[in-house]
């Protein structure tokens, strides 16, 4: 699916840009969904249990409906079919409805190449195709995964964003090597399940939102520099004349540059290698 531009006939469509929805399935042939596939979802507007607000860029946007996607496809060994391939407002990859043989209708994270009609199952003796799922052990070394399963039966947890896979590097001590999207290599149990292929809408990244009302649709809210608050508000805020922070902080007072703040004592060793720092 290419990315659609615009003619500048306005200051905000100059730089726009979205998904042409080329390869989905028109909203007039998608097929009508159980009601237990589409849930209403509630805000939070950045606030907690208490309603204080612990996140400060969270509130407004669209109103949106949650798809209920099935992350454990826990329907073994019964085949189904896709009947639709649909956008998801809550994510950015696309999403796909199947059609399992017992009559049952569920959703599911649409890989990458996967059409309408396309046959798909979560079995241990499938064939490595995009869309069917099965244990790490019954895949060949450097297949191409998404929503992997931190632990068996966990259901999908890793690499579920557009355009992402992890590859299987390889097997040994009832441990499968991931070489993850960020570069990191993590071992995950053999007998965790993940689903084969690349994530749909690998052109997300190129997308262009033009103007900062459509972040506000999404629900973000701006983001205020520390530096531009005065010292109550923030360790950056106040000075003489302009200041550049000098000492990068959180609102709280937490180091914000190269601090690192993973704190999982639990699973640190089954990172291998950590992630590699991206080039700015």
């Amino acid at each position: 699916m290419a990315v659609k531009t615009f003619k500048p006939v306005t200051p905000s469509l100059r730089y726009k840009s979205v998904a042409d929805f080329s390869g989905l399935t028109p909203k007039k042939d998608q097929p009508k969904k159980p009601k237990k596939l589409i849930v209403s979802l509630s805000k939070s507007g950045g606030r907690n249990n208490l309603g204080r607000t612990t996140n400060f860029r969270k509130g407004g946007g669209h109103k949106r409906f949650y798809r209920v996607v099935d992350f454990k496809r826990n329907k073994f060994d019964i085949p189904a079919k896709v009947a639709s391939l649909e956008y998801d407002p809550n994510r950015t990859a696309y999403i796909a409805l199947l059609n399992y043989a017992d009559g049952e209708k569920r959703y599911i994270l649409a890989p990458a190449k996967l059409k309408v009609g396309d046959e798909v199952i979560a079995s241990e003796t499938a064939d490595i195709q995009p869309g069917n799922h099965m244990m790490l052990e019954s895949m060949p070394v450097g297949t191409l995964i998404h929503n992997v399963e931190t632990r068996p039966g966990s259901g999908g947890k890793f690499v579920r964003a557009a355009g992402q896979f992890a590859q299987l590097m390889a097997k040994e001590g009832g441990y499968g090597l991931l070489k993850m999207p960020s570069g990191e290599l993590r071992k995950v149990n053999v007998k965790s399940r993940a689903t084969i292929g690349q994530l749909s809408n690998p052109e997300n990244e190129n997308i262009k939102l033009g103007k900062a009302g459509r972040k506000r649709w999404m629900g973000v809210r701006p983001t205020v520099r520390g530096v531009a608050m005065n010292p109550v508000d923030h360790p950056m805020g106040g000075g003489e004349g302009r200041a550049s922070g000098g000492h990068p902080r959180s609102p709280w007072g937490l180091p914000s540059k190269g601090y690192k703040t993973r704190n999982n004592k639990r699973t640190d060793g089954f990172i291998v290698k950590r992630r590699v720092r991206k080039k700015r």
